[in-house]
């Protein structure tokens, strides 16, 4: 069992870079596999979760080529994908297994989607609901509930979907299953969520309205989109922001994160953060494949408590548990309301984020939405935690965010079952200890 040792004592100094976004990565192999003609992807996540998404597309008759800077994908066009010769894989990723679902419902084969237990928990209900009323045939466990998902390629029909949640998730499997269908799919969400589907759509040309807080696409394009000589992925904002947090809240502290990208859809963390008292500054702003970037600066500072509403939900929703740390070593009360969508992440992140940070002494009132956290910032401790023996519980996210808290520790904290950080950030440990060691 993977585990990693946190020795608190040291600030955070230097420039650094942080893998490509998850969520862009994910959705250029599936745009370029889609494309007619050679595409190069520069700067990609080389996280499990991507690589996954990679290896299901060359299973579907893609040839990808790999090397550490960038993928080289032969897209086949809209209609180019073949029925592979067994189930494929999709190991942790949420993203990868639903957006996937969307994108064969309209082929004409069978394909089976599983992945690992705990996608194997996730609801998928969500998306085989409104891919059904399209005329998709899929099956899976607890009727379609879960995965593994069973998916025979039919013909689709338009529909208007009112989605319950602002899921990009949700959205981006029916926008990609809209390119099959017959008419215009329109999607409504009660909030904007991520729009890097969106953003993506429009750098290949592909034709999609928005009214209000609908999106509106035509399908069956009858020509498709060429390829991109260069597409350049953002830096992952999900992976800084373990940065940003640490960096804030350990003393001395001054990181540079270099080509982040700071998609106002995925950024509330940085909003909280400044409304908490946080030093930030976007430097060098400018734009990558139809994405915003910017070099992030962070310098050490007090923090206070503020109010975080279902509001910033869908922006700070993979953020949560850093936002969590921020909280526990603020001064004053954090209460986090309208984020029940955290309890079917990767882990339950309400319960393991509140069962983690209270081992290590902070104070927490776990609520079915959210979560009340009393600051230390003004306790005798003014701000620092216990080194713990804690765990992940399988969650990326959680682990690194467990590894900064330890960063404001009295004693090391050892964190349990961190093999998961290879979901989505492999150098997370070696980035961390270049700015311990000040060599970033």
């Amino acid at each position: 069992m993977a585990s990693l040792t946190i020795t608190p004592g040291r600030p955070l100094q230097g420039t650094i870079s942080v893998p490509g976004d998850k969520s862009i990565t994910h959705r250029a192999i599936i745009m370029t596999a889609l494309a007619n003609g050679v595409s190069s992807v520069v700067q990609y996540c080389r996280g499990e979760d991507c690589l996954n998404t990679m290896r299901a597309f060359q299973t579907l008759g893609i040839r990808i080529d790999e090397s550490a800077e960038e993928l080289r994908v032969y897209g086949k066009g809209l209609w180019g994908l073949t029925e592979p010769s067994g189930p494929i894989d999709c190991g942790n990723s949420g993203t990868g297994i639903r957006l996937l679902t969307g994108l064969l419902a309209g082929q004409d084969f069978f394909t089976v989607l599983t992945g690992d237990e705990s996608i194997r928990r996730r609801p998928m209900g969500r998306i085989v609901k409104p891919l059904r009323e399209m005329g998709a045939t899929i099956a899976g466990r607890k009727g379609g509930e879960l995965a593994p998902l069973a998916v025979m390629g039919s013909r689709l029909r338009a529909i208007s979907y009112t989605s319950p949640v602002a899921s990009a998730q949700i959205k981006s499997a029916l926008l990609l299953a809209a390119l099959f269908a017959e008419g215009t799919t329109s999607v409504t969400e009660p909030r904007l969520s991520r729009d890097h589907t969106e953003r993506l759509f429009r750098f290949f040309s592909i034709a999609l309205r928005r009214e209000g807080s609908t999106l509106l696409i035509d399908g069956q394009p009858s020509v498709g989109w060429s390829a991109a000589p260069r597409l350049v992925v953002p830096g992952d904002f999900s992976a800084a922001a373990f940065f940003i947090v640490g960096a804030t809240i350990v003393p001395g502290s001054d990181v540079t994160i270099q080509q982040v990208g700071i998609n106002p859809t995925r950024t509330g963390l940085l909003d909280v953060m400044t409304r908490m008292g946080a030093d930030i500054q976007l430097l060098n702003q400018r734009e990558e494949a139809g994405e915003p970037i910017a070099d992030i600066r962070v310098r050490s500072a007090r923090l206070r408590g503020v109010a975080v509403g279902p509001d910033l939900i869908p922006q700070t929703i993979d953020e949560f548990p850093i936002l969590c740390v921020a909280a526990a070593v603020a001064e004053g009360q954090t209460i986090v309301s309208g984020a029940e969508e955290l309890r079917v992440k990767e882990s339950d992140r309400i319960a393991t984020m509140s069962a983690e940070l209270r081992a290590m002494g902070a104070q927490i009132t776990e609520n079915p939405d959210g979560m009340v956290v009393r600051g230390l910032g003004t306790t005798e401790d003014n701000g620092r935690l216990q080194g713990v023996h804690g765990r992940s519980h399988g969650d990326h996210r959680v682990a690194m965010s467990l590894a900064i808290a330890g960063l404001t520790a009295w004693t090391p904290t050892l964190i349990d079952e961190t093999a998961c950080i290879e979901t989505s950030f492999p150098t997370f440990h070696h980035t961390l200890l270049e700015l311990l060691t000040g060599r970033g």
